[in-house]
Parts: C-alpha cells; structure tokens; sequence
C-alpha cells in the first residue's frame, strides 16, 4: 500500500490532494509538528534521513522532495493524468512552473519565515525579501490572467505544486493585491477532491 508521511501543516497537503484527484488508494502515516520549535518530529528520520515531509513509501521504494514525488504519482499510479502530453508546448510551460514552484517562489517565502524571527536584528533584510515576494507573485497573477488554470485548461501537477505558494502567501500577508490569484486559489480549494484530502490530513494552517 502506498503509504504518505504526513505532516501537519507542511507541504504533505498537496500529496493528499493529488491522490485525492488521482482516485489512488494510500495510507497516511501522521506526524505531528513540535508544539515550540514547529520542527518534524525525529520519527520521520526513520523514513527519510532529512526528516522531512512530504515523503511517501511505495513498497520497497522512498521517495522524497515535493516534485519528486508530484511526478511520480502522476507517471507511475496516474498513468500521465494531470500532466500535458509530452513533447508539447503545454509540457514545456508545465515543466517551468512544477520547477518554480520550489525553485524560485518558495525561497523568499521561507526568508521571510526565518527573518522574522530576529525580530529588528532582521529589519534590514525585510525590503529586499519583500520585494521579491512580489516579483513572484506579480508574475504569477500576470501569467494566469483570467484563467482557471496555469497550464492548459484543466489541472495539471503544476498547479498543486503552486497551491502551497500561494497558501503560503495568503497565510502571511494575504493576496489581496492579486484578485488574479485569489480567484485561483480559491478555485482550487472548493475542488472536491481538495476538500477529501483536508478531511484525512487534518487541520491545515500555516505558519505567519
């Protein structure tokens, strides 16, 4: 049984959707975050050596990292659902976001996280990080317009793989500068299978 080692409040959320959406049957193994630090608990270094989640277990097989994992899914148990045919322009745009995601938005997300524990020690830090926060999410309300989607015109893994950006933003600062991008999320969380996958993993909020 594939199983998800899911941890509160984390990027995991997203992996308990796409199932959701894929109709694959899984297991949730849950963790439970640090009441002080917010920190994974050591268990999860019985799964994967950084401890971290999102990670699952397909019988013999580990895989961790969000992408690694969104991709896997949507090859091995999806059979290519969720993701555009490849060799197309769609897949080359799907690639682009799937990556940035992680790559480029979630970074200045987390040093914000991180600078804002210093308290005034990290003021000097704040503009810079700030004002690529909104490069990032300028670009992502440009690019998906009035569009339901980023990629083609149905959901794609690229487009749970940018949930947890704008959930991440939403839940520090809110979009209301972005009615593009508030729109889209909100989109996204009344898909029923984003509902189911809230009902199993639990309660969902993110760290400010």
């Amino acid at each position: 049984m594939l199983k998800v080692h899911h941890l509160n409040n984390s990027r995991s959320q997203r992996i308990l959707w796409l199932l959701e959406e894929l109709g694959t049957p899984y297991e949730i193994v849950h963790y439970k975050r640090d009441a002080t630090t917010r920190l994974a608990p050591p268990e999860l270094k019985a799964v994967h050596p950084l401890g971290k989640s999102p990670v699952i277990t397909d019988g013999k097989l580990t895989v961790a990292e969000s992408g690694a994992i969104v991709e896997y899914l949507i090859r091995t148990h999806g059979k290519g659902r969720l993701m555009p045919k490849e060799g197309t322009e769609d897949f080359v745009r799907y690639l682009q976001w799937m990556h940035f995601a992680e790559g480029s938005a979630m970074l200045p997300m987390l040093l914000a996280l991180y600078v804002g524990f210093l308290g005034e020690a990290g003021a000097p830090l704040r503009p810079r990080i700030d004002s690529e926060i909104a490069n990032h999410l300028g670009y992502m309300e440009k690019e998906i317009g009035s569009r339901n989607y980023f990629v083609g015109n149905e959901l794609t893994g690229a487009d749970i793989q940018l949930s947890f950006v704008l959930e991440a933003a939403n839940a520090r600062r809110g979009l209301q500068s972005y009615p593009n991008l508030t729109r889209y999320l909100s989109g996204l969380h009344a898909r029923p299978a984003y509902k189911r996958a809230l009902d199993k993993g639990g309660p969902y909020e993110l760290m400010r």
